[in-house]
């Protein structure tokens, strides 16, 4: 225990001292007749400070044991506050999480209602390729759901690429604005054509190349861009995106420009196949 800073001594010293001169002084006024006032004087002088210093270490005591109890209590109603942080924290973000999944089954739903001529299969994205971009992933369908090799597939806005190797319960696709697809597309607004080039680079931008337009063709920013007719192995009429802007090419015989895309590349989780395939329409 530490000593009394007040007096240099141990508190139990002083109790002991205390208590000693205070049976000195009981013992003397009651043996000795007109016990001496100034002895008295003496002792008090000594005995009131010692019951201050006391007093003084008491109180220490109690004021340490309350701060002990209080500490003990407010890390209690810490905890426990911590414990409802969490949990609502817990709560918001399940809350946030089914927010965003139904917000991406609507645009499924309202997907598959813009193109109701086509039959669908839905699928989840299992993986991808490496990189910030879905230009190469699987999804969780395959032969045994009656998925197929250059099946179409959509999701978000629009189309998300082509279907190009299939197992029994997995199936690989390959997006628009992967650097080796090509897709033959229309203008919503105008009978011209023009294809799109997929370029993971200019994707860092969130554009897509779209070149081989007529120089006559009256293509203005803001123009819907769908799968052409003409395409071998897109069915037609599937947004692709929308154009950003287009400008006269040196040959000074078509234009090229660029398009932002219908979908966000960037964060695919549930995709339609369309079982239907191009070679189909034909027969």
């Amino acid at each position: 225990m530490k000593k009394n800073k007040k007096f240099g001594i141990k508190p139990k010293v002083l109790i002991f001292i205390l208590t000693l001169l205070c049976i000195v002084n009981l013992i003397l006024s009651v043996t000795v007749k007109n016990y001496a006032k100034p002895f008295k004087a003496a002792l008090s002088v000594i005995v009131v400070p010692l019951q201050d210093g006391v007093n003084h270490v008491g109180s220490w005591f109690v004021s340490k044991s309350d701060m002990v109890k209080s500490v003990n209590k407010l890390t209690k109603e810490n905890k426990q506050l911590q414990e409802k942080v969490d949990k609502l924290s817990e709560e918001n973000s399940l809350l946030s999480q089914n927010k965003y999944e139904l917000e991406r089954l609507r645009q499924l739903y309202a997907l598959d209602g813009d193109y109701s001529q086509y039959k669908k299969v839905g699928a989840t994205v299992i993986g991808k390729d490496t990189g910030n971009w879905f230009h190469i992933f699987t999804i969780n369908k395959g032969s045994d759901d009656g998925i197929a090799v250059d099946m179409n597939v959509i999701s978000g806005g629009g189309l998300v690429g082509i279907v190009y190797d299939v197992g029994k319960n997995y199936a690989k696709v390959r997006s628009v604005i992967d650097d080796e697809s090509k897709v033959s597309v229309a203008f919503v607004n105008a009978t011209d054509t023009g294809i799109v080039s997929g370029d993971l680079k200019l994707m860092e931008q969130g554009i897509l190349n779209i070149t081989e337009i007529d120089k006559n063709a009256e293509v203005k920013e803001g123009d819907s861009v769908v799968t052409s007719q003409i395409s071998d192995k897109f069915l037609p009429g599937i947004l692709v995106g929308y154009v950003n802007q287009v400008q006269p090419d040196s040959n000074d015989l078509t234009q090229s420009g660029t398009i932002l895309p219908a979908v966000d590349f960037q964060h695919i989780n549930e995709v339609l196949v369309i079982t239907q395939l191009k070679e189909d329409l034909k027969d």
